[in-house]
């Protein structure tokens, strides 16, 4: 089997960490000036390792091979959420170019836009895939500031480029590479997770009309307190979903508002950003129908409760195949030292997997951190997550 470079790998993560670096993370959020000078050196990097390079109209990096054959796709993201890790995305992507310029053929690599949802929702693969479309692009806004997707592609100098579709044909299937952002590999002193399916997610944004009034002169027994009914449809939440949920089910309050705010002010309006995953689709379901119920108990309250938005992501199985081929490398290279394992966490595989086979294989987080600049994984793990990848694209090519 042939044998990556670790440490060019290294450099390239190392150089790609000086784009946008906040602390010992990197603030590279879609579409900043960072995130912008960031695809632009992908693109000049899989230029120099005689890909065929694009920047499409959503904001995607490609690398083609030019050779004869069926191909692999590799890739993931480059931007990252505010203020955050380092490695969440991106090494993804350095891998694949790393595979491509040590197997020299056979492998394709993109950069898929937006997987952090500053403007949607997996925008950049979904557009691959022909899932985007315009009237969406036209609805898509960046959540804190308000900028338009179309404003924001036209100032990135991507607008009015063609939005690449994926050629079906081209592929014998994905692979996608990412650090675990999980505990569960450092925790059992495992060094390699091949990910058997990516969980599904129902996410909501519910709000809660009351009345709002003066905190000292409203008398308890009157009030309609928006925020009193978010708090107790909370409390109701993490009450009754432990009887429904799974042994891996997690779920999440991520946002509170309170409407107007104010330490005298009984509050007459509140918000709350809510979510579950889950990969058993049937546990899903009745998560979401626990849920419709809470609200309707709530709205026999003072307080009217609506769900204001209400999406949803369904589980994604990964490839068996591809599953045994990533197994095989490991055993290789970590032998006992690996394990199958879910993804909590959503990925732009299971958007691909819709279209192709698709497998990820995972590397530790150091103390499970992501999402925030302390994130970090071993350089030795990342040699040999890289490693493992490799062997297994080989295996896979090989197949015919």
């Amino acid at each position: 089997m042939p044998a990556i470079d670790g440490d060019r790998l290294l450099r390239d993560l190392y150089a790609v960490r000086e784009i946008g670096k906040f602390k010992t993370g990197v603030h590279r959020p879609t579409f900043s000036p960072q995130d912008i000078e960031a695809r632009h050196w992908l693109a000049g990097k899989l230029a120099e390792a005689k890909l065929d390079t694009s920047i499409d109209g959503i904001g995607n990096v490609y690398g083609r091979d030019p050779t004869p054959g069926r191909k692999l796709l590799m890739g993931s993201h480059m931007e990252t959420q505010n203020h955050a890790g380092w490695l969440d995305g991106v090494m993804g992507v350095i891998f694949g170019l790393e595979v491509a310029r040590t197997l020299g053929r056979g492998i394709d690599v993109a950069t898929w836009a937006d997987e952090e949802g500053h403007f949607g929702s997996f925008i950049g693969s979904r557009s691959f895939c022909g899932l985007l479309t315009e009237q969406e692009m036209d609805v898509c806004s960046n959540r804190e500031t308000g900028v338009s997707l179309r404003d924001a592609l036209r100032q990135a100098g991507f607008s009015g480029r063609p939005r690449e579709k994926i050629d079906r044909g081209r592929y014998r299937g994905y692979l996608e590479a990412h650090i675990e952002q999980g505990a569960d590999l450092e925790d059992h002193h495992l060094r390699i997770g091949i990910v058997t399916a990516i969980v599904g997610s129902h996410r909501f944004r519910i709000h809660f009309e009351g009345q709002q009034n003066h905190a000292g002169t409203t008398r308890m027994a009157v009030r309609r307190d928006a925020g009193v009914a978010l708090v107790k449809l909370v409390a109701a939440i993490e009450a009754q979903f432990p009887a429904v949920a799974g042994p891996l089910t997690v779920w999440t309050t991520g946002d509170i508002k309170l409407d107007p705010g104010a330490a005298s002010i009984v509050p007459g309006g509140a918000e709350l950003v809510f979510q579950f995953r889950e990969t058993d689709p049937e546990i899903l379901e009745a998560l979401d129908l626990l849920l419709q119920a809470l609200i309707a108990e709530a709205n026999k309250g003072p307080c009217a409760v609506t769900v204001a938005y209400h999406s949803t992501t369904a589980p994604s199985a990964m490839d068996q195949g591809f599953q045994s081929a990533l197994t095989a490398a490991a055993q290789r290279h970590a032998p006992g030292l690996h394990q199958p394992m879910p993804s909590g966490a959503g990925h732009d595989a299971q958007i691909l997997s819709q279209m192709l086979p698709s497998a990820m294989l995972f590397v530790p987080s150091i103390g499970g951190i992501s999402h925030h600049w302390t994130e970090n994984t071993r350089d030795e793990d990342i040699v040999l997550g890289c490693q493992v990848f490799a062997d297994a694209a080989e295996a896979i090519l090989a197949r015919g």
